[in-house]
């Protein structure tokens, strides 16, 4: 396995497979990795001649110093558990100064409204940030297909549009949510969680699957409705927004139209940990 913390060098080892017509297939993540995260590397492997990881905690999508700080940060252990997946992943683990150069701020990025809904709303900058480091790792590694997992849907469908208005050369890859035996989405987040803030976490997909169950039958609006109230019985948790909205504007809706895909998003706290998931509703 080969580790890379310039990019410098990692273009120099990519260019000459790139001239050879090899396909790449690219993994961005922030690293203490999951399953779900192993899971697109194996797609990866299979699907072409190279795969590259990324692991690197980019501090402009964070909006909260505090989270940005103590977000988990693992590389030997992401290292050991990527070699039981494969010994021939490369991986790129850069610094915060060989992907910004010395300038850690964001580019402004406009994805046709998609940025200002739920994350959006929530966490003002944080598509700018997503934007400028996906934008950056393509430029760099240049793949053919980058993989994303759909816990972070809104995320997925910002990164199609950045591919699709700047007009780059990558097929983007959604990849399904890997959940924990409990039912709980995997995230790095998990991490931070207390054994007992964990196993109570599971109460969110089970909302959400009771919530799909009732959208067949009722309004959106008493959907919604039964997911606040949830909520509401169990203290512990802080419910930031649960939305109904269209799976490809991403706009909240009060109406339901036969002809669209809806889905469901819910942001929660637990021990003060922000938590993220959603679900297809039909």
């Amino acid at each position: 396995m080969l580790i890379f913390n310039k990019k410098s060098d990692l273009s120099a080892f990519l260019s000459p497979l790139i001239n050879q017509n090899k396909s790449i297939g690219f993994v961005p993540t922030m690293g203490a990795l999951h399953e779900g995260h192993l899971s697109l590397l194996e797609k990866s492997l299979i699907e072409n001649d190279i795969t590259v990881m990324s692991i690197f905690v980019n501090p402009t999508q964070f909006n909260n110093a505090e989270d940005l700080e103590k977000y988990p940060r693992t590389l030997e252990k992401d290292v050991e558990k990527m070699s039981f997946v494969s010994q021939k992943i490369i991986v790129y683990a850069p610094s915060v100064s060989d992907i910004y150069e010395g300038n850690t701020i964001s580019e402004s990025f406009e994805y046709d409204g998609l940025e200002h809904q739920m994350e959006g709303q929530h966490r003002p900058g944080h598509f700018d940030g997503v934007g400028t480091i996906v934008k950056r790792l393509f430029e760099i590694i240049k793949p053919n297909k980058a993989y994303f997992g759909e816990k972070d849907f809104q995320q997925l469908q910002i990164v199609r549009k950045l591919v699709s208005k700047h007009k780059l050369p990558v097929d983007i890859i959604g990849c399904s949510i890997f959940r924990e035996k409990s039912g709980l989405a995997m995230s790095s987040r998990n991490e931070r969680l207390s054994p007992e803030a964990r196993k109570k976490a599971a109460l969110i997909f089970e909302i959400l699957t009771k919530a799909k169950e009732i959208f067949q039958n009722e309004s959106i609006t008493e959907t919604i409705h039964f997911v606040e109230k949830s909520f509401k019985k169990h203290p512990e948790f802080e419910l930031e927004y649960f939305e109904i909205a269209d799976e490809e504007t991403l706009l909240s809706t009060e109406t339901k139209d036969t002809t669209k895909k809806y889905r469901g998003f819910i942001a929660v706290f637990i021990e003060k940990i922000r938590l993220i998931d959603n679900i297809s509703l039909n």
